[in-house]
This record gives structure tokens, C-alpha cells and sequence, in this order.
């Protein structure tokens, strides 16, 4: 089981934002340069984020990229459906038989993770970062 880099990037991404300015804008260049990914691929990844409501975005001179106010309740499972979308990690059944005990096995492992992940939040996280990632 394995998330896309996007995914890897929109999480950093929403903790670098948590604990560095969760109320000030941040432009693309400096998030792309301390996260080491170019601004162009990071842009598309804030576009799915935006889209999603996990951030929101300001064009211009002083504009970037800023939490939203209720930023405290995002969850991991939130930025990881933003970008991988709400599908199944595992379709392991052979003819797609509904019946399939390997696909039972499977989604009960899934779900139980993602429940996990819906705990995890991203603000509980950032109270535990440096300040600097």
C-alpha cells in the first residue's frame, strides 16, 4: 500500500503551513524551496487542496496560499481523499466476485486505517513539530 508523492507532498505541505503561518499567506516559491520540489508540480498540488477546501489561495502581489479558519479539524484521511480521492488502496478480487473473502479481509484492514488516519490531525502535529521542518 503505497500514496502517490502528491500525497506525500500535500501532507508536508498542510504541516509546513500549520507551523509556520497558519493565518499568513505563504507563496508557492518558499513553500517549494524548503519542501525541495519545484514550484510548478507543488503548484498542482495546491490547486487539489485549494479545490478541496483545505487551503485557500489569494492572487497577487501579496497573495499565496493560507489555512483556512477551521484548519484544526483536517484531518490526514481529509488531505490524503483531497488528493488520492476517496478510492479503494486494494481491488484484489478475482472476477469481481462480491462474495470475495480476500476483499473482505482487505477492506476491513483499509478501513480500520482510515480511521486512524480521520484521528490524525494535522494541527496535533504541528504542536509536536520544530518550528522550522
Amino acid at each position: 500500500m503505497k500514496y502517490s508523492k502528491a500525497t506525500n507532498y500535500a501532507l508536508h505541505t498542510m504541516l509546513y503551513l500549520a507551523v509556520t503561518s497558519p493565518k499568513q499567506r505563504v507563496g508557492v516559491q518558499p513553500m517549494a524551496e524548503k519542501l525541495e520540489v519545484s514550484p510548478t508540480y507543488l503548484s498542482k498540488i495546491l490547486t487539489q487542496l485549494v479545490k478541496a477546501g483545505m487551503i485557500e489561495s489569494s492572487p497577487g502581489a501579496g497573495g499565496g496560499y493560507k489555512l483556512p479558519s477551521n484548519w484544526e479539524e483536517i484531518s490526514f484521511l481529509d488531505i490524503i481523499h483531497a488528493i488520492e480521492g476517496p478510492v479503494s488502496m486494494f481491488d484484489g478480487c478475482l472476477n469481481h466476485n462480491p462474495g470475495c473473502l480476500i476483499q473482505r479481509v482487505m477492506d476491513d484492514a483499509e478501513g480500520k486505517m482510515e480511521e486512524e488516519l480521520k484521528q490524525q490531525k494535522i494541527s496535533d502535529l504541528a504542536e509536536k513539530a520544530p518550528s522550522v521542518l
